[in-house]
């Protein structure tokens, strides 16, 4: 059997097939990659299935930002104003909750643990928590009413990534590569940031491509060292060796696509192979922040220990974009209890400890955006996978339970009316009451300002032409679209 630097045919296929395809990179980037592709004998010509798309109509943002609140943050202690809890702690009060703890009719409020002032020339409430973001409320659009079906994170988190409770279904940041395509070919067009405290409790169910080609999953990359560890040169190879493997493998495909079935797969995966080959200087290249000014990662607060972390990875996803990269997650939050947003002891501890990591990097990454003509085309939304009750969990202490019938949620940048908020909870933020809005309207929103029909972008899976958004439909939220 032919042999390529050291390895076998079989050996290089089963490594450019099962090495990469975690990275999504699976049969990209063209024609242009495998000479002779479209002139194979009865058979359809590979066609790159990242290669870019024209929207179903003008795109009011090119990309997307989604900064998740892992955990679930407290509404009614971040922009959620509720005078009517003050005065109240420990009252005791009759009120409908659902969350870890189950079905309550009653809990004792715990009032909210920090003031609130008003900010912009919109005036809206913001609580300490968030003292440079505030300065920024008249970029943002705030959804008080948010919905969602669970209040337990795993199928939560699902829902939010996904549309679904259940795993198995595409990510909305796979809906968008599979709709819009990349632009940018020495990058992933799906980039996913952890804490590096730990991943969400659901995983990678929340970055996957479910039932569409693995191409379409989001990429992991570390906002510190190597930005992707699979990437390494297989067995050392010099690029020049890569190089020459690569036309070796090219030539091979074509003097024999005749004879051998899968010349379309083995295409793709040169095509895959081509990627990763470019990525080795890109990524490096797009997650070096040393070329930043130091006004720059001073605005991110990459020189404090407690904003550096997510200051990073803020800026990184600013530099990915300007690249071309569609879709960026960042998570603030990792592993369980305190590590992330989940307040079930201490409430002021938590929050104090992740909104502190956050206020200023998130409130930079508007500012450089906007500075750099980037946020009109950017796309941002923060949040989690549901909020907090306003009465306590246990008979004693300030932890809050999961909230799904009313929290907030943000938007800004990308098509987005600045200084509004849309909907609201009750007086003390129980449930929704006014324009009440479930996860598939924000996510028939991301994708309309993207330019994409949310009832036409459809992948034909199970007898069914599959939604994000489900087959019974959503209308994005028009009341924030500028």
């Amino acid at each position: 059997m032919q042999n390529f630097c050291g390895r076998t045919r079989r050996e290089f296929i089963w490594e450019t097939g099962a090495g990469f395809t975690g990275l999504a990179m699976a049969g990209l980037f063209g024609n242009e990659l495998i000479p002779g592709a479209n002139a194979a004998e009865s058979k359809p010509a590979f066609a790159n299935p990242l290669a870019p798309k024209k929207p179903h109509k003008a795109a009011k943002a090119k990309s997307v930002i989604f900064l998740y609140m892992y955990g679930g943050p407290s509404h009614m202690d971040t922009f959620d104003y509720k005078p009517a809890m003050i005065g109240r702690d420990n009252e005791t009060i009759q009120v409908k909750t659902f969350g870890r703890g189950g079905h309550k009719n009653q809990g004792r409020i715990v009032e909210p643990r920090w003031k609130f002032n008003q900010y912009g020339e919109c005036g809206k409430w913001v609580s300490d928590l968030f003292p440079n973001l505030a300065k920024n409320v008249d970029d943002i659009a705030f959804l008080h009413s948010m919905t969602a079906d669970s209040p337990i994170h795993g199928s939560a988190m699902i829902q939010m990534n996904t549309g679904k409770i259940l795993s198995g279904a595409p990510s909305i940041g796979s809906w968008l590569n599979y709709g819009l395509g990349s632009e940018n070919e020495n990058l992933p067009g799906y980039v996913v940031m952890l804490d590096p405290r730990g991943g969400p409790i659901s995983g990678a169910k929340n970055w996957s491509s479910g039932y569409m080609p693995a191409q379409y999953e989001g990429t992991m990359f570390r906002s510190q060292g190597t930005p992707i560890l699979d990437l390494a040169r297989q067995g050392g190879m010099t690029e020049a060796e890569q190089r020459r493997l690569l036309d070796t493998l090219r030539s091979y495909n074509e003097d024999h696509k005749a004879a051998h079935a899968d010349h379309q797969a083995l295409a793709a995966r040169i095509a895959s192979y081509e990627l990763a080959f470019k990525m080795q200087s890109s990524a490096p290249e797009a997650t070096d922040l040393s070329n930043e000014s130091e006004q720059t990662q001073e605005l991110y607060g990459l020189n404090d220990k407690k904003t550096s972390t997510f200051g990073r990875q803020c800026l990184m996803a600013r530099r990915l974009v300007e690249r071309g990269v569609r879709f960026v997650q960042l998570y603030s939050g990792g592993a369980h209890n305190d590590d992330n947003w989940d307040a079930h002891g201490d409430l002021a501890h938590n929050h104090n400890l992740h909104a502190g990591e956050t206020d200023k990097p998130i409130a930079g990454l508007i500012a450089d955006l906007r500075q750099r003509g980037l946020l009109d085309s950017t796309l941002i939304v923060w949040g989690g996978e549901f909020g907090r009750q306003p009465t306590a969990e246990y008979p004693k202490g300030t932890g809050r339970d999961h909230n799904a019938y009313g929290f907030t949620m943000w938007m800004a940048g990308g098509g987005v009316k600045g200084g509004i908020s849309v909907g609201k909870t009750d007086e003390i933020g129980a449930a929704a009451v006014e324009k009440p809005f479930h996860v598939k309207h924000l996510h028939a929103t991301i994708l309309e300002l993207m330019g994409l029909d949310p009832d036409r972008l459809t992948y034909f899976y199970g007898g069914l032409d599959q939604k994000l958004i489900g087959v019974e439909g959503a209308e994005p939220i028009r009341e924030l679209m500028a």
